[in-house]
């Protein structure tokens, strides 16, 4: 299959399930209505709830899938994403300590210092991957995947000390957030999050090719001419900052960034130049097709489960699935 006809048969399916999440819901409405009736009750549910929404899924569902062929690339590492290497969590645990300073409580406010504060805790995390890593000596993909791991166990540890601080309904209130929920954003924060994210993609659009290189091994890599500790800085604190942006607004969600990638590769082979505008466009209909579903799980559940849940509840199968075809292929 052709770049151009894997990414047009992309664009497609991403645009009919935008199509179908704005359309459907807890309550249908007819697009053509608010459209054309820009006072009626389907016009306000379109342009205040659901259309924010479903936007935030697809920058949300892109990113996190893109910061996973950044980390899978450039640790060469299949299980690397943002979970695993402590990102999303310092993420976490900054955007944690911001809603139980009661800042989330003010609309304007909440606005400003959850988000910065998700960021701070999301590169304070990338710097504290890279100083373990650096103090065992020379960086690689293993030593930042184990410094990965004890900044995660830093993060829930700091995570869980503050949940035994605050009221038994602020706890329920993080924990809700932190299994990942899709909320309606406000413009500021759909914008700020926007250029946050657009950012950090613009540096690992660019250096796709130098990523196909740096699979070769950074020795390799570097005799083909890359700088490879450059690169890697670039892509890592690029891929960091994205993960901060979209944890700030979704909290924890997991798997996207895990499994796309790996459908991806499968389908359209290694190439970078393909794998990144590719994972984006289909984690964005991954995640947009996923908040669907927990927004049709209402009429039987009376209830919205987290986004995060059921992506962990799908994700996790079709993860395990495919690293069973892989190691049949592999023995094959």
């Amino acid at each position: 299959m052709s770049r151009s006809l894997a990414l047009g048969l992309l664009v497609i399916a991403l645009l009919a399930t935008v199509v179908a999440a704005v359309r459907f819901g807890v309550e249908p409405i007819d697009l053509w209505r608010a459209v054309r009736e820009p006072d009626s009750l389907d016009a306000t549910i379109l342009w205040s709830a659901r259309l924010p929404r479903v936007l935030l899924a697809c920058l949300a569902g892109g990113a996190l899938s893109v910061v996973g062929v950044a980390f899978q690339a450039l640790l060469r590492n299949p299980l690397a994403d943002p979970y695993v290497l402590g990102v999303s969590g310092g993420a976490a645990a900054g955007a944690t300590l911001a809603i139980v300073a009661g800042t989330s409580a003010f609309s304007i406010l909440g606005a400003a210092i959850v988000p910065a504060a998700a960021m701070a805790g999301g590169l304070i995390a990338t710097f504290l991957v890279y100083a373990i890593a650096r103090a065992g000596g020379e960086v690689s993909g293993t030593t930042i995947v184990l410094a990965g791991v004890i900044v995660n166990a830093i993060a829930a540890s700091v995570i869980t000390f503050v949940k035994t601080l605050v009221s038994a309904s602020k706890a329920q209130e993080l924990l809700f957030w932190l299994m990942g929920f899709l909320d309606v954003p406000s413009t500021p924060q759909l914008v700020a999050c926007t250029v946050w994210v657009t950012v950090g993609l613009i540096p690992i659009v660019l250096d796709s090719g130098r990523l196909n290189l740096l699979a070769l091994g950074r020795e390799p890599a570097g005799h083909l001419g890359i700088d490879v500790p450059r690169l890697e800085r670039r892509v890592f604190f690029a891929a960091s900052a994205i993960a901060g942006a979209v944890v700030s607004l979704t909290g924890l969600i997991g798997f996207v960034g895990l499994v796309v990638p790996h459908a991806v590769r499968r389908l359209l082979g290694p190439d970078h130049r393909i794998v990144v505008p590719a994972s984006l466009l289909l984690g964005a209909t991954t995640l947009t097709a996923c908040d669907l579903l927990t927004r049709a799980l209402f009429r039987w559940l009376e209830t919205e489960p987290p986004v995060g849940a059921v992506t962990a509840l799908i994700g996790g199968p079709l993860f395990l699935l495919i690293l069973l075809r892989g190691r049949r292929h592999a023995l094959e």
